[in-house]
């Protein structure tokens, strides 16, 4: 059989003009046009702002927000993801669950939190599939609290922070394993012992 055929109608003035051209061509044109508006909507920008006071010294930077994150409009919002025990364990405190506790949490030890981009595209909460990002301004962070070392948790954070960050503020970032559940080569106990020595130097 040969194959087939789908009749195609496009407008040349008020001409109707009929094309007949392959429908696995047809097909192909149709997923593209619909991968195009799928990925406008998966355009996000940061929905919380960052966390810090005036007693702040180290600024923890993430890349940007799990999925979780952003329906929860705070850090580190999936269930699996080891930051908040990896911090608990630091300073020998309850692990938080609540938001309130959590800011408490950071605040109290002279801790920040923030993210390195603020807008870009992305496929759920895959840091690999993040494009045509535009970077947060820590100048707000910077210009009202007493930051003396900036931490990015993780290597994309790390790859983002060198590409849009470092070029701006001049500050080296120190890079940690992520706490990321898809950084599970790394256990909890191993992630406390990389974390507390960086923390514990400069508080």
């Amino acid at each position: 059989m040969g194959k087939k055929k789908v009749e195609h109608v496009v407008f040349d003035g008020m001409r109707k003009i009929k094309k007949s051209i392959n429908i696995n061509q047809y097909n192909t044109q149709t997923e593209n046009r619909i991968m195009r508006q799928r990925d406008k909507l998966d355009v996000q920008k940061h929905p919380f702002p960052p966390l810090y006071d005036e007693e702040s010294k180290i600024l923890i930077l993430g890349s940007f927000p799990s999925v979780k994150s952003r329906e929860m409009k705070f850090f580190y919002g999936h269930p699996q993801n080891r930051f908040w025990k990896v911090i608990a364990s630091i300073f020998d405190e309850k692990i938080p669950e609540s938001i309130e506790e959590k800011k408490e949490l950071i605040l109290r030890n002279h801790l920040a939190l923030w993210d390195v981009i603020a807008e870009c595209e992305i496929t759920g909460s895959s840091d690999a599939s993040i494009k045509n990002a535009k970077a947060n301004d820590l100048s707000e962070i910077l210009d009202n609290a007493p930051i003396q070392k900036i931490i990015v948790n993780g290597k994309t954070a790390e790859k983002l922070y060198i590409k849009y960050i470092e070029p701006v503020t001049g500050i080296k970032a120190v890079v940690l394993p992520s706490t990321s559940p898809a950084n599970a080569a790394w256990s909890l106990e191993r992630l406390v012992d990389a974390w507390r020595p960086e923390i514990d130097k400069y508080l």
